[in-house]
């Protein structure tokens, strides 16, 4: 896309997101995601009712009496967008393709956290680290992750989770809500995911598109792994060859989510052409009952 093709399509998925975000999902992501980190103010001296385990041992033994330490809330809140930008992203068999799916899901995320005035970041990745967007506030800066989404052209084609969450891991020092969006179609990076999961309240978005899951009846159908190049023929017109394929889908998406769950990773699934704004909203309310119980 030429740059006004891009500033036309930012300005077009703003106007959408900014409405969605108004009307359903700003509530939702408060509720989940409302600082929940605490930092150290002052110390003061102590009071009889205070909790023991903030007496401040040094202080007070300075001064000759007890003190405690006095903590505040952090309000605000650091939201990183890890987005997988490799080309198997770039299929898609409905309206939009995996990869301009999850940039409309970021968007909806960016803008929400804006409205909510955390800081937001973006890490785009395909084999390597295509670009880091630090951190920060405002709608401008909203816009600039946006442009960035849509706009910047990769050098890779491959992925690479496991590179991915270890730069988020250097660049990213403090805690932060890290949304990792990806069709998932990568291995080895089950350890460091746990690792990222440890530091960061990480939610992982898997994207997938009907046709990677259902086979149509077209006949003999030559087709190129986006990703690798590599050729092939499907007899997508044998009824055992449709079968198969879907049974091979059905086992990579329960392996996929033994292995977040195993990490401890909370998931959300969407598709290509599915009302992913909806899914959203129930994901967090969800996230925000649980906890609730928990006492979170």
């Amino acid at each position: 896309m030429n740059p006004r093709d891009v500033l036309r399509r930012v300005r077009r998925l703003e106007i959408r997101t900014r409405r969605l975000v108004d009307e359903s999902l700003a509530g939702s992501y408060h509720s989940v995601f409302k600082g929940r980190g605490v930092e150290f103010a002052e110390v003061r001296e102590y009071e009889p009712g205070d909790d023991v385990r903030t007496i401040d041992w040094n202080v007070s033994a300075k001064m000759g009496h007890p003190f405690v330490k006095k903590f505040t809330e952090e309000r605000e809140l650091t939201v990183v967008l890890v987005v997988d930008a490799s080309a198997s992203g770039r299929f898609g068999s409905t309206a939009s393709t995996k990869l301009e799916t999850a940039a409309e899901i970021a968007a909806l995320l960016a803008f929400s956290a804006i409205r909510n005035n955390d800081r937001v970041g973006l890490l785009l990745f395909t084999d390597r680290v295509e670009r880091f967007v630090p951190p920060r506030k405002g709608r401008q800066h909203g816009l600039r992750v946006l442009r960035e989404l849509l706009a910047f052209e990769t050098v890779g084609t491959r992925t690479d989770l496991r590179g991915a969450l270890e730069v988020l891991r250097r660049v990213v020092t403090k805690r932060a809500v890290v949304f990792l969006i990806s069709d998932f179609q990568a291995d080895g990076y089950e350890k460091t995911l746990r690792v990222v999961n440890l530091k960061h309240d990480l939610v992982a978005i898997a994207i997938s598109d009907p046709r990677e899951s259902q086979l149509p009846n077209a006949g003999l159908v030559a087709v190129r792994d986006a990703e690798s190049g590599r050729p092939t023929v499907i007899d997508s017109g044998h009824t055992g060859v449709r079968r198969l394929f879907a049974a091979r889908w059905e086992r990579e998406c329960a392996r996929t989510r033994a292995l977040l769950k195993q990490t401890g990773t909370a998931i959300l699934e969407l598709s290509t052409g599915a009302d992913y704004d909806r899914a959203l909203v129930v994901f967090f309310r969800e996230r925000a009952r649980r906890a609730a119980r928990a006492g979170v």
